[in-house]
């Protein structure tokens, strides 16, 4: 049996994007930069939502070898909320559809659920709660977290580690 190759697009659908096998994580993040990087994203002409209603920023997030745009990747942009920030979000121009971001140092890319079509795997965690803005009760789907939990930064590491030795990974870093 082979691994799920789960399929994000555009709106439009000239951009697509695929995540391969089980992403790390399915969270949900309030912190300060994923709400300001969700509303700067929602400004756009045109632009579908990625945020909740309660200002989380719901994604999957999978290692760097198994997250790939495989059409449309000239259409896409970044963006980033200071010059010098780590975290760029990619949105397709075609339709101002925020597609994913990018942590610099990081060796994983969070992409925003609402943009995959088929069954996704449930929420695990929501994180940065203590960031949320919103008066609406937090959803009681998964953990919540005042923070980012130990268990996140285990998954990621686990994560790396298994990129070490992925035979698809071999010679990248």
């Amino acid at each position: 049996m082979g691994l799920t190759v789960r399929t994000a697009t555009c709106y439009c659908g000239r951009v697509r994007c695929e995540g391969i096998g089980a992403p790390i994580v399915s969270t949900v993040c309030y912190c300060s930069d994923c709400q300001a990087g969700g509303r700067q994203i929602e400004a756009l002409a045109g632009a579908d939502s990625v945020l909740d209603p309660d200002g989380g920023t719901p994604y999957l997030t999978y290692r760097d070898d198994r997250f790939a745009c495989v059409e449309g990747a000239e259409l896409l942009v970044g963006y980033k909320l200071k010059p010098d920030a780590p975290t760029q979000r990619f949105v397709a121009s075609c339709c101002n559809t925020g597609l994913f971001l990018k942590f610099a140092p990081g060796h994983w890319t969070s992409s925003y659920r609402s943009r995959f079509n088929g069954p996704l795997p449930p929420i695990e965690m929501r994180t940065k709660v203590g960031r949320r803005k919103s008066d609406l009760p937090i959803p009681q789907d998964a953990p919540a977290y005042r923070s980012f939990p130990l268990k996140l930064f285990r998954r990621l590491l686990a994560a790396r580690i298994a990129m070490l030795f992925s035979p698809s990974s071999a010679g990248q870093s």
